[in-house]
């Protein structure tokens, strides 16, 4: 049976049948504010408007009432942007917030994402008082000429420095993120950026190929020559290099771009996106999967602002996701993991080529993707979206 969709014309209030019948959710709070936006960026994020943030904590606590009270919350992620501008006081009105209107897990995993530099243990010690259990590093290289590429501000000291002040305050679930296709980046710097990440004995390491976007100074750099383009076989073996380093460092590979110390350590909020469970997304620029819709907020965070504490809707686009597509898109995430996805009878001949060509691995209908489907996925994920 097709869900009922949200009650109209306000676009943006959901309306469950129950909230007893709804799968447990992942809670994502977006943070548009940086210090400087970064050459590469093409998140919703915007440098220079610190003034705003007291208002948007207002108003990301105003959107948090136009959801039913009770809707069960596993995960409370802060991303951005830069969550850790961010007082541990501002954080604390969110997470209550959160605690007061959903039935958020008493065991609930409560992740910000950090810039290294600036930060210190003080910080890290009155973050986790106030709830917050892990922590996600930007880090994306240890190489000062390639920070310097990606415009970042933190060194490579400083990003080491964060995380250790963040063990001494108590954190036990710490995260690394790297980049690697950069301009200049060789595989030589690459092994070394790794092999310098695991002599920290972070949680968790997401590694991410750098999407060079044109309209960004970094691809206006790109397209100038100032920079050279990016090599597909070389970051091909980078990924390669991740793989077996962080394979023979004892981390698992349960899903195409993250490694973990073992079960307890994977992202659960985004084991949320990957299962597609559902989640519901709080701020400018935020998007929502709930009860077969899809919903976007106004991007703009002073326009979202004026919206929300209007007691406006602030989303402006929503669709309906059909069972068809629905159930593609279920197995096309689940296929970012290592541990595969159940297949229909339809699928696994859809799939026939992938499993010729060796991208897949079949084991009755369950598919996983090998180590060259890894490589490249998206020729088996585009064979499964309905026309």
């Amino acid at each position: 049976m097709k869900p009922s969709p949200p009650a109209q014309p306000d676009a943006g209030r959901f309306t469950p049948h129950s909230s007893l019948c709804t799968p447990p959710l992942g809670l994502y709070i977006h943070i548009p504010f940086c210090t400087t936006k970064c050459s590469y960026c093409d998140f919703n994020t915007y440098a220079g408007i610190e003034p705003l943030l007291p208002r948007y904590i207002d108003a990301l606590i105003a959107e948090m009432q136009r959801y039913p009270a009770g809707l069960p919350v596993q995960t409370i992620n802060f991303g951005g942007g830069t969550p850790s501008l961010l007082s541990a006081q501002q954080l604390a009105l969110v997470i209550e917030a959160a605690r007061a209107r959903f039935a958020v897990d008493q065991s609930a995993e409560i992740s910000i994402e950090a810039n290294p530099g600036a930060l210190d243990q003080a910080y890290f010690g009155a973050a986790r008082q106030v709830g917050v259990n892990r922590v996600s590093f930007g880090v994306q290289s240890f190489h000062a000429s390639e920070l310097a590429v990606l415009t970042r501000r933190h060194s490579a000291r400083e990003a080491e420095e964060a995380l250790h002040g963040a063990r001494r305050a108590g954190f036990d679930n710490l995260s690394l993120d790297f980049m690697y296709g950069l301009p200049g980046q060789t595989l030589a710097t690459w092994r070394r950026t790794l092999q310098r990440a695991l002599d920290l004995a972070p949680d968790h390491l997401s590694l991410y190929g750098l999407t060079i976007y044109d309209h960004l100074p970094l691809g206006r750099q790109v397209a100038r020559g100032e920079l050279p383009h990016q090599d597909e076989d070389l970051m091909a073996a980078m990924y390669e290099l991740a793989e077996d380093l962080l394979a023979g460092a004892g981390y698992e590979q349960y899903e195409i771009s993250n490694w973990s110390r073992g079960e307890r350590f994977r992202c659960r909020h985004n084991l949320a996106y990957w299962r597609n469970t559902g989640y519901l997304g709080i701020g400018a620029g935020a998007h929502s999967y709930f009860e077969a819709r899809r919903y976007a907020n106004e991007k703009r965070p002073n326009v979202y602002c004026d919206a929300v504490l209007a007691g406006s809707s602030p989303v402006v686009d929503s669709e309906p996701i059909e069972s068809e597509l629905a159930a593609a898109e279920t197995t096309i995430l689940a296929l970012r993991l290592n541990e595969g996805a159940e297949l229909t009878p339809g699928q696994v001949a859809t799939l026939a080529p992938c499993l010729d060509a060796g991208l897949i691995d079949l084991e009755r209908s369950h598919a996983r993707l090998t180590r060259k489907g890894r490589l490249l996925s998206n020729e088996v994920f585009w064979r499964l979206l309905p026309d």
